[in-house]
């Protein structure tokens, strides 16, 4: 299938045929490819910008999540990739903008004592009992709302926020290609959102 883009080339055509059978045919190889091919320089991008490996890794899942579920929106004007990277780029911004809006410093949380000294109250970094039930309450809400996704992405929820192991070892221990183990934890989460936005609606 020939497609007429604004940047002609056989990658930019490869790349629109691949999200033609991802978003009309749900076509997993399809999301694995494009993952594949653009997860490595996305990642590296977002090291650049975040100096930090985990938050990276973790902002290249969210950004290819958004872009999946994003995928009926993009039109062909310009290259796939240049899309992709526009979307990672601008939600790791917003990452950074959120994270320094959290920052507190210390001078904000100095105090002078009587004898004309600082001191920094530092928190508790334990529970209270009210935490700690309100705490539990909400992994029990979590796992009600885990139990209502198809066995396989109710493991893969599992396996990686309740075991917390990374996306390789889930890989591993499933015997399931990466990408693969990726793209469907988007779909997971996606579809938690949806069940928590509708049990949201119906309080």
């Amino acid at each position: 299938m020939e497609v007429n883009l604004n940047i002609p080339s056989d990658k930019a055509q490869r790349d629109y045929q691949l999200v033609c059978r991802a978003r009309e045919n749900g076509d997993q190889r399809a999301y694995a490819d494009l993952m594949r091919m653009y997860r490595e320089p996305i990642y590296l991008m977002l090291l650049k910008m975040t100096n930090n490996a985990t938050e990276a890794d973790d902002l290249t899942i969210e950004a290819f999540g958004k872009a999946f579920s994003s995928l009926h929106l993009y039109t062909p004007t310009h290259a796939f990739s240049t899309w992709l990277f526009s979307i990672a780029s601008n939600n790791c911004i917003d990452y950074i903008r959120k994270k320094r809006l959290q920052t507190v410093y210390l001078d904000d949380l100095r105090t002078r004592t009587s004898d004309n000294a600082y001191e920094y109250p530092i928190p508790s970094e334990s529970n209270t009992p009210e935490e700690e039930i309100i705490k539990e309450q909400r992994v029990q809400i979590l796992r009600e709302v885990v139990n209502q996704l198809k066995p396989r992405y109710r493991q893969l929820v599992e396996l990686r926020y309740f075991e917390e192991l990374s996306y390789e070892e889930i890989s591993e221990r499933l015997k399931m290609p990466l990408g693969t183990v990726k793209v469907q934890l988007f779909r997971a989460r996606d579809l938690l959102y949806n069940i928590l936005t509708s049990k949201k609606e119906a309080i």
